[in-house]
């Protein structure tokens, strides 16, 4: 009996260490300045925008399927870093939209991003900046 004990004590100590790991992770990869509190702001669009990514045939299936983890993910009513933990609980589904965006955009180019963008163009410009794009040229 004591050997199942150990082995239960294992397991879930490497699971804590793998999800410190993630927080650890998340601190390091969010957002930084105010584009953490934009990028929270703009969630509904960006919401829509991987479902419209998502059903994109001309993306590669690699990616479709990345958006539909996240898809996925953000769906759970249960996240991965509780609401109490100082700024990451609350901007974690953020924090993962941003971090798969740039996945995509590195992928399927930023013309998808810009031709699925549901939001207004200083939204879009918010996205550019948390995908690491350059600003959109202003069209003449």
């Amino acid at each position: 009996m004591g050997e199942v004990w150990q082995v239960l004590t294992g397991i879930a100590a490497s699971l804590l260490l793998c999800w410190l790991v993630l927080l650890g992770a998340l601190a390091i990869a969010r957002p930084k300045g105010n584009l953490l509190t934009e990028a929270v702001r703009l969630l509904p669009d960006l919401l829509r925008l991987v479902s419209r990514l998502a059903r994109d045939r001309a993306l590669p299936r690699r990616t479709r399927w990345l958006l539909w983890i996240l898809a996925g993910y953000l769906a759970l009513p249960i996240d991965l870093v509780p609401d109490f933990i100082p700024v990451l609980g609350y901007a974690d589904d953020a924090i993962a939209v941003v971090l798969v965006l740039r996945t995509v955009v590195r992928q399927a180019g930023t013309q998808a991003v810009d031709r699925h963008w549901p939001g207004t163009p200083d939204g879009l410009g918010v996205v550019r900046r948390l995908a690491g794009l350059p600003a959109a040229e202003p069209q003449e």
